[in-house]
């Protein structure tokens, strides 16, 4: 199979969808390799550590993708990466479809197979490809969330520890999942006062141990909600629904409430965002403010931190590539329930429920179409 991969063209967005191992393995299984000209160098890899590695090098994304069966990205593809895609091309990325009606558009009159990294499955139910993009983003919301706490930032002026004889910050993190339990982390160790609101009463038992004691949890209702919202100088949006819009959990009449200057930092942006004044945002405009409230709202968070989200990410998602390069698209998804559940797209038409519910649209299931 001839692979590709190209330079992300998202704001500030540094990460590669391979790196020199993933083509070594690739080529070394009888597979092509096409890598775009500089794609690695925000990640800090070169030409020459693909070319060492088997890839060719090919001047522009256009040539890429017209050569390639398969395209490796990171994040979805834009309105001019759309144009190139063509009918029965694999599309391998996250896609991240459900707030965005006019991608999948795109991918369906182009009649791209478009598989998402967010909503492939393992044995346990866990999302193992966006597992380490939740660990970089959890812990990034704790590190930006202390920035923008800054005054000179718009913030309220404090310092997320504290320091003695003086009450630290107090952080509030809606969702306990893996972004959750990263910004807890974070959290902790910084000192802060964290509480971490919870739908399942598991999860909070397991938060509950592994912190001994450092951290507050609450089970997530409205009013438990509102209560740890309005008392927080910084509130982390880590709600997720798989493969669907993210529900809006903080209100705007919250929002009107909050402390001036403080912060939030909506995780769930991919999917939408779970506060209801969200909207997505770029490293180079990373905030806005309503109500006095600073919201860090970035859709793309570990594309800041590329050479540690590079690697963590190709890890996980080379397996899978390879996977489909050597059994050939058809046979992998027969073969592998847990990246059948990827497939978003397929054949002109929607195969993922979440994202056909999100946007008020038939799905057809991909068994069916195979």
């Amino acid at each position: 199979m001839k692979i590709g991969t190209i330079t992300e063209i998202k704001d500030n967005e540094y990460r590669v969808g391979l790196v020199p191992g993933g083509v070594k393995t690739l080529t070394a299984a009888g597979h092509e390799v096409l890598v775009q000209d500089r794609a690695g160098l925000g990640s800090g890899i070169t030409n020459e550590e693909y070319v060492s590695a088997g890839a060719t090098i090919l001047p522009s994304a256009d040539e890429v993708i017209a050569a390639a069966e398969m395209i490796i990205k990171v994040k979805e593809p834009l309105a001019a990466e759309i144009e190139m895609l063509r009918e029965g091309q694999i599309l391998f990325t996250y896609l991240h479809l459900a707030p965005l009606p006019e991608l999948t558009d795109g991918l369906l009159e182009h009649g791209v197979t478009g598989i998402a990294y967010e909503t492939i499955t393992s044995h346990d139910g866990s999302l193992p490809l966006l597992t380490p993009m939740s660990e970089v983003a959890g812990r990034m919301s704790i590190q930006e969330g202390a920035h923008y706490l800054e005054k000179s930032q718009g913030g309220c002026g404090i310092l997320v520890g504290g320091v003695p004889g003086v009450p630290r910050g107090r952080i509030s993190i809606i969702g306990g999942g893996v972004v959750g339990l990263n910004a807890c982390k974070m959290a902790v160790g910084l000192g802060a006062q964290v509480t971490v609101l919870e739908r399942s009463l598991g999860r909070m038992q397991y938060l509950d141990d592994i912190f001994e004691g450092r951290i507050t949890t609450l089970m997530s209702n409205p009013v438990t909600i509102e209560e740890s919202v309005l008392a927080a100088d910084l509130v982390i949006g880590a709600v997720l629904i798989p493969g669907a819009s993210a529900p809006k959990i903080v209100t705007r009449d919250m929002i009107r409430e909050m402390k001036n200057g403080a912060v939030i930092v909506d995780v769930a942006v991919d999917q939408g965002g779970c506060i209801e004044t969200t909207r997505p945002t770029t490293h180079s405009d990373p905030t806005f403010v309503v109500d006095g409230v600073v919201h860090y709202c970035v859709a793309n968070m570990p594309g800041a931190v590329p050479r540690t989200s590079t690697f963590a990410l190709t890890n996980v998602t080379l397996p899978f590539a390879l996977d489909i390069a050597n059994r050939g698209l058809k046979e992998a998804l027969r073969a592998d329930p847990h990246l059948l559940a990827g497939v978003n797209t397929y054949q002109g038409k929607v195969t993922c429920e979440p994202v056909a519910v999100s946007q008020n649209r038939d799905h057809e299931r991909v068994q069916e179409l195979l």
